[in-house]
């Protein structure tokens, strides 16, 4: 990045360079121990092989948050962060048994082709995929300690590593514990926040900040700004779940309603809903292969309820109380512009 103004394609394309390069070479020395695992290694591949970026991005604007400035080596373990991401994605997807992402057949849906002719041929490709989520956060460790940056460095950020798994595996957790259960929106709220807004904002950006040294108080304004906004990014991804394009989302539909998951968009509708319409939520809720209309007369219900609306406004408060906490911190003007521009990117996405 030859200058201070945040390029958010430029970036993009640093860290998939890094990712690509790195996951390659990787994938060459896991076929190298035996042919028969190019299924995987390919796998391995694709997991990396889309995304915005944006959890590098966080990792990247603590660091210079700091003062610090631009270097490979922080693009390289910042890129470290989209392996977490990869590697819980690909985990989620195989407890949800979602079938689409990024467009593409799931990992764990894509290895059944690798072990059609065995007996529980579905059980075994959903194993492979748990183990290419395992193998690819062990890769996000790797290219972190191997990064380039000082060991003293690394250092600062490697206990946060242990709070981000624990963090993250507690939400996906919570979340198979209250699937199915009475939608109650602040259950939901406390599953976004361990599942995926701590992983997604916050520690990136606080992991960031280590490296550079960060200071108590700013750590504390990583985490007032990080919290609301990762929440808010989950909330915008739930609504467009339901109500996005499948051509702009990369993932069907009827995923959450098909899982009844414990969302905040599914806990407002009950909330709201009177005896009838929670007699007509029960009837489509749960059901496999939901079709058109089934989605349909979910969104009708919800929108009829005015839960949309509501979990808009949710996104909109935690975004404001995102950049009031931006705003008090003492950091330098590009970085202040950069995780602004985030912060609008992140909600106000449509895919």
């Amino acid at each position: 990045m030859a200058s201070d103004r945040w390029e958010p394609a430029a970036f993009k394309a640093r860290v998939d360079d890094v990712l690509r390069l790195f996951v390659s070479e990787e994938a060459e020395r896991f076929t190298a121990i035996d042919p028969a695992l190019g299924p995987v290694a390919e796998q391995l591949e694709l997991a990396v092989a889309d995304g915005k970026r944006l959890r590098a991005a966080f990792c990247y604007w603590g660091w210079r948050a700091v003062g610090q400035p631009d270097s490979h080596a922080l693009v390289r373990a910042a890129a470290s962060m989209e392996l977490v991401h990869a590697a819980a994605v690909v985990h989620d997807d195989l407890i949800d048994d979602s079938a689409l992402r990024h467009g593409r057949p799931t990992a764990h849906v894509a290895l059944r082709d690798a072990v059609r002719r065995r007996p529980r041929a579905a059980a075994a490709a959903g194993s492979l995929a748990m183990l290419v989520g395992d193998l690819l956060m062990g890769l996000a460790g790797e290219l972190f300690a191997t990064s380039g940056l000082p060991a003293a460095y690394l250092a600062r950020a490697r206990p946060l590593w242990s709070v981000l798994a624990r963090e993250l595996i507690a939400g996906e957790c919570l979340e198979i514990l209250r699937t199915g259960t009475k939608p109650d929106t602040a259950d939901s709220l406390k599953v976004i926040r361990y599942k995926t807004a701590k992983y997604s904002v916050e520690h990136p950006l606080l992991i960031g900040g280590a490296l550079a040294g960060a200071g108590d108080r700013l750590r504390e304004g990583f985490s007032a700004y990080g919290v609301p906004l990762g929440e808010a990014f989950q909330l915008r991804d739930d609504l467009l779940g339901l109500f996005g394009s499948p051509e702009r989302t990369g993932k069907a539909g009827t995923d959450d309603l098909c899982g009844t998951r414990p969302t905040a968009l599914l806990a407002e509708t009950w909330r709201a809903a009177g005896a009838d319409e929670r007699r007509q939520l029960r009837r489509l809720l749960g059901r496999r292969g939901m079709d058109e209309d089934g989605l349909h007369a979910v969104r009708e219900v919800m929108l009829r309820l005015g839960a949309p609306g509501r979990v808009e406004d949710m996104i909109a408060a935690r975004t404001a109380d995102a950049l009031g906490a931006l705003q008090g911190l003492n950091i330098p003007a590009p970085a202040a512009e950069a995780l602004t521009t985030l912060a609008h990117s992140v909600t106000a996405r449509t895919s």
